[in-house]
């Protein structure tokens, strides 16, 4: 028995010291409306134990991700099931019909938060994404740690300064969702494909300028890697819809 306890310990000790330990994801509602958080594993990664759930204003919900995890996570909104019972949402649907995403991602536009854990050196990479829309304000703001741990986050009304041939209404004209070039015109430039596939020629552009000055530290097109990719060495990170 003494020597199980002390095999058991030792395990536990090298995990802890590999950095093979667990991170906790706390996702936190702070909007005047209800929003369903979206989650993705990448390929290769497990699913979480919830892949899409509601939270009230207020309302915050804590999930566990093992280390070396890889995913997204992202926000849906003016959500509800149809006639049929089918579950559906304005911005940011995951086409499951259901709460739950099972594994598929959101359709754009749609603000995404990006993380792989353990990325290298025992450091965290994560970032904010505003490559496929913008739909709700959302930032990822690290607990301790070690590391650069720098709060990567896009919280301005992207809406409010949404260029009129990128944004998507509601069936009432309320502006819901602010489109990327990419998306809306499907050309190699905005799309960083082609002859403009790679960071030399891939740049920035007057619609990606728009969502880089709103927030800054956001991706705002495909190689906007400098100000937009955070590490950091921590336990635990809060996700905040409206922060």
């Amino acid at each position: 028995m003494e020597k199980r306890s002390a095999l058991l310990a030792s395990l536990l000790f090298g995990l802890l010291v590999s950095g093979a330990y667990s991170r906790t994801f706390t996702f936190v509602n702070k909007c005047a409306y209800e929003v369903w958080a979206g989650t993705q594993a990448s390929a290769g990664s497990p699913a979480l134990t919830e892949t899409g759930f509601q939270l009230d204003q207020g309302a915050s919900v804590s999930l566990e991700a093992p280390s070396h995890w890889s995913g997204r996570f992202w926000g849906r909104t003016g959500c509800a099931a149809d006639a049929t019972g089918q579950f559906k949402c304005k911005t940011g649907d995951c086409g499951s019909n259901k709460v739950a995403c099972n594994g598929a991602g959101a359709i754009p536009p749609a603000t995404l938060i990006e993380f792989t854990l353990d990325g290298g050196g025992g450091q965290d990479f994560y970032d904010t994404s505003l490559v496929d829309g913008y739909n709700v304000p959302f930032s990822v703001n690290p607990q301790g740690g070690s590391g650069s741990c720098g709060v990567s986050a896009c919280g301005a009304n992207i809406n409010a300064a949404c260029p009129p041939e990128l944004k998507v209404t509601d069936e009432g004209g309320a502006i819901i969702a602010c489109k990327s070039a990419c998306e809306a015109f499907n050309t190699d430039e905005y799309c960083c494909r082609g002859a403009f596939g790679g960071p030399d020629t891939c740049n920035p552009n007057k619609y990606s300028t728009v969502f880089k000055q709103a927030c800054p530290t956001a991706y705002s097109y495909a190689y906007d890697d400098k100000t937009s990719t955070f590490t950091c060495k921590a336990p635990a990170y809060i996700l905040t819809f409206c922060p």
